[in-house]
């Protein structure tokens, strides 16, 4: 996958704690350090709470104030460049397809910029969502991670004037469709209490990997590596594609 040094990007990405949190920060320095015109959008419709701050990207000082917000504010203002963010769960097709395709003003000379999309999701239905949205476009770059307690992976999807060049998550596992989940804004308050095992570790591997690949993306324009798998408890994260 190559991209030319000069196409400016939009990117995306939905979620902003476990993994996202720490991902947010380098994809800002990246972009800064990038000769591309880049904008950001980061949507989570989640509340920091106490609980994150064993885990997550934030301090005590964050809790109470949504996630999303905390880290546009936080890293624009930093790098200075344009970010908006939505202070809610992304779980739209529609929504998603008109976030990734909108033309901003800021963009006025050709290319359009290339959409970019980071799934930092804890939930199928949001990556089946991703998936469906990835078909219609003709132009995309889908970034997905997965991880559970120790391990998991990250799949990046490319799609070029309507060709898939590289599978996205949910062509690489198939199941991920047949998985019949609930959105994070239909759960119960007893149920989003019970979130799935994953650690600190687990979270700094998959973000590693994201930031990387984006490092690629952005700074070299050429990523060559679209499949990782990794294991915290093991030290270990090796290419599969």
């Amino acid at each position: 996958m190559k991209l030319a040094l000069k196409r400016p990007v939009q990117i995306l990405i939905i979620g902003a704690g476990g993994t996202g949190g720490y991902v947010i920060p380098h994809l800002y320095r990246i972009a800064y350090a990038s000769d591309r015109k880049c904008r950001i959008i980061i949507a989570d419709g989640d509340i920091v709470e106490d609980k994150n701050l064993v885990r997550q990207s934030f301090s005590a000082l964050d809790v109470g104030e949504n996630k999303a917000t905390v880290m546009a504010e936080r890293y624009s203002e930093v790098f200075g460049i344009e970010t908006e963010y939505v202070p809610d769960f992304i779980e739209d097709e529609e929504q998603l397809y008109n976030l990734l395709n909108y033309e901003y003003p800021c963009y006025t000379s050709k290319p359009k910029p290339l959409p970019i999309l980071i799934g930092a999701v804890d939930n199928n239905r949001s990556r089946v969502m991703c998936h469906e949205v990835f078909k219609k476009m003709d132009n995309i770059i889908y970034i997905d991670s997965g991880n559970a307690e120790s391990g998991g992976q990250v799949v990046c999807g490319v799609k070029k004037n309507g060709k898939v060049m590289s599978k996205p998550v949910a062509s690489v596992y198939p199941d991920i469709l047949k998985d019949i989940e609930k959105f994070p804004s239909e759960l119960s308050c007893a149920e989003r209490s019970v979130s799935a095992p994953q650690s600190i570790a687990a979270n700094l591997f998959a973000s590693t990997a994201i930031s990387t690949m984006l490092y690629y993306l952005l700074i070299k324009g050429e990523l060559k590596t679209t499949r990782v798998a990794f294991s915290a408890n093991k030290l270990l994260m090796k290419s599969i594609a």
